[in-house]
This record gives C-alpha cells, structure tokens and sequence, in this order.
C-alpha cells in the first residue's frame, strides 16, 4: 500500500468561502458555485483510511467522483479526461491532508511513477481516436495501392528539388526486391488497431494499461462492461493489488466489483449519513439486486429444472442407440422397443447383467 489515510477539510468550508469572497471582492464578494464545500460536512466524512482496493459507493450525486478527484489533485496523479471543477475547487484540495504508508524499510511511500485516475471517458476517447486513426489508415492504404503500381513500374522520380524527395523515397522503396507489395502498404499506410466489441475493448483497456507498483484511481470503470466482464475485471484488480503491489481507489455501483475479496477491501458507503464502512451485501443497491432475483427464482429453477430433464431425455435416448460403449447406428423406434424387449429377457434371467444395467 502506498497512501494510508486521507483528511477533508470539513471543519473549515466557511473559512474557505470567506476566503474566497474576500478575493472577489470583500464580504460582498460573489461565488458562483460553492462546490465542493458542504458536499462532505453533512454526512461527517472528513478522514479515509484505505485498504489495497478501497471502494466508494454511493448514489448519483452522492459525490465518489468528487472524492476521486480531490485525491487524484491532492497527490498529482496523472490525468486524461478533464472534470468538473469549481473555483473554490483548487482551494479546497489544497487544505486536503494525507499521509502516506512506510515501506519495508521503514521509508516513506513515494507516490509511485506512472500512478494515474482512469475515467470512463478516458475509455470513450480511447476507442473514438482508435476508429478515427482506423478510417485515417484505411484511406491511407488505398492511396498505397494506387501508389504502388506506379512508383514501381512508372517513370522514375527525377530529384529536383527538395519537394521531390519524399517522392523518390517511395520509389526507392517500392522497387526494392526486399519489400513486397505487402510489406510496401504496411510501411507507408500504417495497420488498423483490430477493435473487439465496446465492452472488451474496454478490458483490453484496463489489462494493457494496469502496471505493477502503481497507485490507481477509478472512476466507475464497469461501464461498457457486461456482468461477465465487470467479474473479469473484478479478477484483474485483485490479482493486481494481491500479488503485483498495486493499490486501488475505485468509485463504482456495480455489484460485481462491489463483491471484492473482503479480506483486502473496504468499502465507503456514501449514501449513509454520516458515512459509514460497509460489507458489499448490506449495501442498498446489491439488496436491490437479490430481492428482484429472489422475487424471480422461480423461474430460473423452473428452467435448471428443464435443462435437467432434457439432459435425462438425451441420456435415456443415447442409452438405446449406444450399448457398452459402441454405436449402432440410427435405430428406428420399432427396432428400439425390440432392443429394450431382449434386454428386459435377458435381465430377467442374469442378474449380473440386470445389475450391470442398472450401473449404466
């Protein structure tokens, strides 16, 4: 673990607001948005003590972005995508405390290079920029096969000038016995980045870019993902904070990423006033989840149901086509009932093999 705790300064949001109207102006100065002071007063959450994955969970609004960001700030984590800010917002994070763990040798933790907050609009902007760069180089690679012909078997390129040099690059490049017409295209159009569907490129996302030894924030990265995926990703973290020495601050609803290994994990409960720790079962939106299935199970065990008995169907029909292991063949039903007629005799008269029958 890398940071230990982190302070709010709830006790002080009037003095920041003073302060800020004194800049604008004196005791009359004016503030458009207040935000974030009074956002964590109310509920009493003024220190964070953390966990390898520490989860903030709340409501829309509930402000789990917002203590995200403050943290990101606070620590001068790498960003992408921009937020939403205020002008009391720089104020704010700069009378925000924090400490941080001692290493194995009793050091202070640095925060580590390449620490970052991932958001759910650096994914979008991800596979936006990948398909534009994908139409780019489309276009670029026709352009290449049109060219090709040409700097090969045209008229050779004359350098007269600097302008023709890119030109006769191209053509020394074309005729070369190395380069084939292929490997001509690859070189000067580029390749396509091949783009799964918007919830694996997404994974594939969060695999290439989760390192070792590094301090991540994020944003509600189960967007995009499906269930399956979001359980995917669930392992991916784990595994990262449990043997790769990554620490997690995770803003999330999903039930999926809620239902983290409990022995590494703590999670904020948000929409509790004041705020509270939490197991990911007594949380408002897992419960919401269990009473709609509960309210449902029939119906899933009326199909596990089904699904049992067509199995038993498959098996009992296998049993008339295949004896001791070998196939004979298609069966019509007037030869199967002949088939179960002499096995009944024959049981009937043998018990080991009525036995043996019974074992099949």
């Amino acid at each position: 673990m890398y940071i230990r705790s982190f302070s709010l300064p709830i006790n002080i949001d009037e003095t920041i607001i003073e302060e800020r109207m004194e800049y604008n102006g004196g005791i009359y100065g004016y503030i458009d948005n207040i935000y974030p002071c009074g956002l964590f007063s109310g509920r009493k959450l003024e220190t964070i003590t953390f966990s390898p994955i520490t989860i903030f969970y709340g409501d829309n609004g509930s402000g789990k972005t917002t203590l995200l960001n403050l943290i990101s700030q606070r620590l001068r984590l790498k960003r992408i995508a921009p937020f939403n800010s205020s002008e009391l917002f720089d104020s704010y994070v700069g009378h925000c405390e924090y400490t941080m763990c001692d290493d194995d040798e009793g050091f202070e933790h640095r925060v580590p290079n390449g620490s970052r907050i991932i958001t759910s609009d650096d994914i979008f902007d991800y596979m936006l920029t990948v398909r534009t760069n994908n139409q780019d180089i489309a276009e670029n690679i026709e352009n290449a096969r049109s060219r090709y012909g040409e700097l090969k078997f045209g008229e050779t390129v004359k350098l007269q000038s600097m302008d023709d040099y890119e030109a006769l690059r191209l053509q020394i490049q074309a005729r070369s016995k190395t380069v084939s017409r292929r490997r001509f295209i690859r070189q000067t159009a580029g390749s396509e980045v091949k783009l799964s569907s918007n919830g694996e490129t997404a994974l594939e996302y969060f695999n290439s870019k989760l390192k070792n030894d590094t301090l991540y924030c994020l944003d509600e990265p189960e967007n995009s993902l499906s269930p399956k995926l979001q359980i995917e990703l669930k392992m991916i973290i784990e595994e990262k904070a449990h043997y790769c020495g990554c620490q997690f601050i995770i803003a999330t609803h999903s039930p999926f990423l809620l239902a983290m290994h409990e022995d590494f994990t703590k999670i904020y409960d948000l929409d509790s006033t004041p705020v509270m720790e939490r197991k990911w079962w007594e949380l408002e939106n897992t419960r919401t989840y269990f009473q709609f299935f509960e309210e449902n199970r029939g119906l899933f065990v009326k199909q596990k149901i089904d699904e049992i008995e067509e199995k038993q169907a498959d098996s009992s029909t296998d049993a008339a086509y295949y004896i001791d292991g070998t196939d004979y063949g298609d069966v019509t039903p007037e030869l199967s009932d002949r088939i179960d007629e002499i096995i009944d005799k024959i049981a009937a008269m043998d018990p080991e093999f009525k036995q043996w029958l019974e074992d099949v």
